[in-house]
């Protein structure tokens, strides 16, 4: 939040019930704890990436921010692992970060948060920020995303392979999946159309179909 110049936005919205800020840096919390006294507030001195999200919020949680462009993408891993809570999220982040989360399959931009977050979460681009809005002005450009949480309760196959799969396919994107998927399962006996792909050019249900293949194959 820092000096609260989206807070006081938020707090002149009437409908809203309650707002908590998590903010790390101590002399933040002391001016927004200074500045702001609405009773629907709190303010917490916290680390955001260590926060139990369940325990602070029992009931749902919609995620809104500037968040820092440092630990963007560690901010969505960890929506990802709160995804049952945090059915709404709404942030500015990098613009190069927001295209990469919103990239179709078949871009050179798509890649392993864009896979994970589609998995769960409806995928809106919202609008471009540019670095001449800020002072002083940013080197990147900004960009506003949202993220919806879909109908998707489980993935038909095992989630946790589906998370290995997903990272290793990526983590040789120029190879096809035969060959980046060696590091996970060593030479693979069957064939099928899709390991002859790179893995840019799956979808979030040929991931899952895959990882399925390799549940059988195990």
């Amino acid at each position: 939040p820092g000096t609260g110049i989206l807070t006081k936005l938020l707090l002149e919205r009437k409908s809203l019930s309650e707002l908590t800020l998590i903010e790390i840096d101590t002399e933040s919390v002391e001016y927004l704890n200074n500045h702001f006294s609405d009773v629907r507030l709190r303010v917490l001195e916290a680390d955001f990436l260590k926060t139990n999200l369940p325990v602070l919020f029992p009931n749902d949680v919609a995620l809104i921010g500037n968040f820092p462009y440092n630990i963007s993408s560690q901010i969505f891993f960890k929506v990802l692992e709160n995804r049952n809570c945090i059915p709404e999220v709404v942030g500015m982040i990098q613009k190069e970060v927001a295209e990469r989360i919103a990239a179709p399959p078949g871009s050179r931009t798509y890649g392993i948060l864009s896979v994970l977050l589609q998995s769960w979460y409806d995928i809106e681009y919202c609008f471009t920020v540019n670095e001449t809005v800020f002072f002083p002005p940013p080197k990147v450009k900004s960009a506003v995303i949202q993220l919806r949480r879909n109908e998707t309760t489980a993935l038909d196959c095992n989630e946790n392979l589906f998370f290995k799969v997903v990272k290793a396919g990526f983590g040789q994107r120029r190879k096809t999946l035969r060959n980046a998927l060696k590091v996970l399962f060593g030479h693979i006996e069957f064939d099928h159309p899709l390991l002859s792909q790179r893995a840019e050019q799956l979808s979030v249900s040929d991931f899952v179909l895959l990882t399925r293949l390799f549940e059988k194959e195990a």
